[in-house]
């Protein structure tokens, strides 16, 4: 039952290009977002389509992949786990925001 603890799998399209962020110890990570769509019936019977974005990160070898061939607008699947992070805005406000850390990817369409 360990192996789907904390596990997402989404199917979507790329928002925007993804993001590379350089460190200085040399590794690096890709931010993109991704947007699914999901659609139902309302009571008065009218398909009613919404779409969810969500926050992906990768690290790791599969960082090369999304340099080499993800772009804004590719249809890619992900498959990875829930974390959320917080920080200090310049206001010293606390921010939130919960990502998808990428684990496996597979390219989809043309």
């Amino acid at each position: 039952m360990n192996a789907i603890r904390n596990k997402v799998q989404l199917i979507g399209r790329l928002g925007h290009d993804p993001e590379f962020i350089n460190f200085e110890d040399g590794s690096k990570i890709a931010r993109f977002s991704l947007a699914t769509n999901d659609n139902y019936k309302n009571k008065n019977g009218e398909k009613v389509e919404r779409t969810y974005w969500h926050n992906i990160v990768v690290r790791g070898s599969l960082i090369n992949v999304v340099e080499n061939y993800v772009e804004k607008g590719k249809e890619i699947a992900v498959e990875g786990k829930l974390t959320t992070r917080s920080w200090e805005d310049e206001k010293g406000n606390r921010r939130y925001i919960t990502e998808i850390l990428c684990h496996e990817m597979l390219l989809l369409g043309k």
